[in-house]
């Protein structure tokens, strides 16, 4: 019931108040068979009052370096993790931690998203909390969420996370 009256309460508000909020997203380049972003994509997106800027930036090693100049400045930074290459783990903690370690982006929260859930052998999110020392992260708001990227969902949760931030 708790549940139902905080939904109600967040359309509600919503009819008068509008939210706005910029990410950026970032992550290891993610398989192979997916067209990678090059450089950096820009996209608007509006759901019902909220309305968010987000900036898809290309994960290849030779872009890594330009994630802190479009992370600098955002709401939130939402890092995608393949959660079926556990292989890649390794290196996906590695270049979130130095991203985060740069001071401009001290503060800034951070919505790590396992993708690939839909599949079999995706490690729990407990597991990618544990692989990726997100616990070991004291300077921002963390959370931590299992995705798949084929479906609409997705776009729910980094919008009730945001706004639930007070963004």
């Amino acid at each position: 019931m708790a549940g139902y009256l905080s939904s109600f309460f967040l359309w509600f508000a919503g009819l008068f108040f509008s939210k706005a909020a910029e990410i950026a997203v970032v992550g290891l380049q993610w398989s192979e068979d997916v067209v990678p972003t090059v450089a950096f994509n820009f996209r608007k997106i509006r759901k019902g009052n909220v309305t968010l800027k987000v900036w898809d930036v290309a994960g290849q090693p030779k872009f890594r370096s330009m994630w802190e100049r479009y992370c600098n400045g955002v709401d939130a930074i939402v890092f995608v993790v393949d959660s079926i290459d556990t292989e890649k783990f390794n290196t996906a903690r590695f270049e979130l931690h130095q991203l985060l370690a740069q001071s401009s982006l001290t503060g800034v929260p951070l919505l790590v998203l396992g993708n690939k859930n839909d599949i079999d052998g995706h490690v729990s999110v407990k597991d990618l909390i544990a692989a990726l020392e997100l616990d070991k992260i004291k300077d921002r708001p963390v959370s931590c969420y299992s995705c798949s990227m084929k479906n609409q969902h997705n776009l729910d949760i980094v919008l009730k996370w945001l706004t639930s931030r007070g963004h």
